[in-house]
């Protein structure tokens, strides 16, 4: 799911948009360190699925999905506190007993349900034909609520036009489609500055503290000229918009194995390799922004690709086109 291909002639020739896909029980864990939002790759690797089927399909064999724009309608996570002192706890299922009528032991898991809208690169060598068009928006429509995203189950999209086709020169018709929702964008330019502020108030901090000092609030006393002391509370990324930290991808922590060396993989048939997850920040932005064209929140840098990076052992999610 790139938008360069080994075939030059291969390019965006068009997009499509699924409007408000309503998904239970998607995975709210998106990384050993943070919750609330799922994965970018829960999502890229949805579309990556149908964009196989569409390989197999005898009038679409010639097309392929590329980024994915992701824009969140709704999120709520599955968890529960008792008052507003305790601690969140995620909401867990209760498993069927054993033969021995005894409870089965629980494996920790946290959920969320999602409405999500997303707008996805279309690549081909030509233009579709209108009927192409037609097969595409109906076959996906189905798909799409035939298998999983990020660990969840899709139960209806729009009521209305639910999956819509754009030509590469329309794209910004896309955009009211969008509303009222909030699409993710990178902010690793705001990630650099915070690190930069952090490391001139201690220079010792590294960038997993400044990470750690986005997610905190500091509560710092100011004593008024009456004498009194108030409290005022005061953030990191204030002034940077909605930033939220999340994994972009993973690093490679050891050598790459060939396929069925390495055991209890997903899929031995292909080469392994143990990674660590790799963490930035990412920035809620309306919709409407992404109208600046050519500017910092163009709408072509809204879509999220996979970027593999051999020398570094590099497996990113990312927004840039050249990176």
């Amino acid at each position: 799911m790139s938008r360069i291909d080994n075939d030059n002639d291969i390019g965006v020739i068009g997009y499509l948009l699924f409007k408000k896909v309503a998904i239970n029980g998607a995975n709210t864990i998106s990384s050993p360190l943070t919750y609330g939002f799922p994965a970018i790759t829960g999502f890229l690797g949805s579309f990556h699925a149908m964009s196989r089927k569409m390989a197999d399909d005898e009038q679409l064999s010639n097309v392929s999905l590329g980024g994915v724009l992701l824009a969140c309608h709704d999120c709520q996570p599955q968890m529960y506190r008792p008052n507003s002192y305790n601690n969140y706890t995620f909401n867990q299922t209760r498993n069927p007993i054993r033969k021995d009528g005894k409870t089965a032991s629980i494996i920790e898991e946290g959920k969320c349900h999602l409405v999500m809208s997303f707008v996805v690169e279309v690549l081909a060598d030509t233009k579709l034909t209108t009927e192409q068009q037609e097969s595409a928006v109906q076959k996906t429509k189905q798909w799409i609520q035939q298998q999983r995203m990020a660990g969840g189950s899709v139960r209806g999209l729009a009521r209305f036009e639910p999956v819509q086709f754009f030509d590469s020169s329309d794209i910004s018709a896309v955009i009211p489609q969008l509303l009222p929702a909030f699409v993710l964008m990178d902010a690793q330019n705001e990630f650099a500055q915070i690190i930069n502020d952090v490391q001139k108030d201690n220079s010792d901090a590294t960038p997993l503290d400044a990470l750690i000092d986005v997610c905190a609030l500091h509560h710092i006393p100011e004593t008024q000229k009456n004498g009194d002391t108030e409290w005022l509370t005061t953030s990191r990324k204030s002034g940077h918009g909605w930033l939220v930290p999340m994994p972009i991808g993973y690093q490679g922590i050891s050598d790459r194995y060939d396929a069925g060396v390495m055991q209890n993989v997903r899929n031995p048939e292909y080469p392994s390799q143990y990674v660590e997850a790799i963490y930035s920040l990412g920035k809620w932005v309306y919709p409407q922004r992404l109208n600046r064209i050519g500017g910092e929140h163009d709408i072509a840098n809204a879509f999220w690709r996979y970027h593999y990076d051999a020398d570094d052992s590099l497996y990113l999610a990312t927004q840039q086109q050249d990176f």
